[in-house]
């Protein structure tokens, strides 16, 4: 498991490139027949992923979390963006859809990641908080998540975005998660843009394209950055970061919250007369 600390706001300003890369980027997800683990020390969340190709993978602790099992003291939300395939959670197995999310509540022993088909490979990508209370496991598809529409044509920012562990559908400690599709031809998303005093936030970038990139700007509106982002790499948001970006084409990405609350309209907006 990687352990990594973001930079503050202070230091945030005087960081290049790569040292933007190596603060805020996950970039080594999704590696076959193994189980990618990055502990981050914002709210504590960890990052993951599994791809099994040949094997079933195992969902255990480590030495860094000082526990029995990984869900000892944890919830893990788990989208699949590849094949179908199965998660197994105490001896009972969960079959997850591409899109398909799985919400596995604190208390939660055995867990284990398989693709249906060894040839058609799942891609299981899951964040973890810290968790107060047991609430059950339980499976979201994608059809029975709360699709919101937002932007336009327009403005190039029209997008879907499906709540799937949210407060009023899935009972969870602190976890919020789900994922926002562009429409084709639209390029921009959250912007205008906002920041999240209370949580952090993970934004996760997929269906990319291989001759495509996406520019995720952070920093405050003030003082922003961008990282140049590609397929199925992630991004750590901190409470006083800006997070959006814009691509060569439309994409999607799974976005995951935890802190103080779970309102998802919890968040401080900003005009784009503010950013500089």
């Amino acid at each position: 498991m990687e352990m990594r600390y973001t930079a503050d706001s202070v230091r945030f300003e005087r960081m290049n490139s790569q040292e933007l890369r190596e603060s805020f980027l996950l970039d080594k997800l999704f590696s076959h027949d193994k189980i990618d683990l990055v502990y981050s020390f914002d709210d504590r969340a960890i990052i993951g992923t599994a791809v099994p190709v040949k094997n079933v993978l195992a969902l255990e602790a480590g030495q860094e979390l000082a526990s029995e099992y990984f869900a000892e003291r944890r919830e893990i939300g788990v989208i699949n963006i590849g094949e179908s395939g199965n998660v197994t959670v105490d001896g009972k197995k969960f079959q997850l859809d591409n899109k398909d999310m799985l919400y596995i509540g604190k208390g939660s022993k055995e867990i284990k990641f398989e693709s249906g088909d060894s040839k058609k490979t799942s891609k299981f990508y899951f964040v973890s908080y810290p968790a107060h209370a047991s609430y059950p496991t339980v499976l979201v598809k994608k059809s029975e998540a709360e699709k919101v529409e937002l932007g336009s044509n327009q403005n190039c920012n029209k997008r879907t975005i499906y709540k799937c562990i949210r407060p009023d559908a899935v009972k969870s400690c602190q976890l919020v998660m789900g994922f926002t599709e562009l429409a084709e031809c639209n390029v921009w998303n959250t912007m205008p843009g906002h920041t999240h005093a209370r949580r952090t936030e993970v934004y996760m970038y997929f269906n990319v394209g291989d001759d495509s990139v996406v520019s995720h700007f952070i920093g405050k509106p003030d003082q922003t950055r961008h990282i140049i982002i590609r397929n199925e790499q992630a991004v750590l948001s901190p409470s006083w970061s800006i997070h959006g970006g814009a691509g060569l084409r439309n994409y999607s990405f799974v976005w995951a919250m935890g802190g103080e609350n779970q309102a998802f309209t919890d968040m401080q907006g900003f005009s784009l007369d503010q950013l500089r």
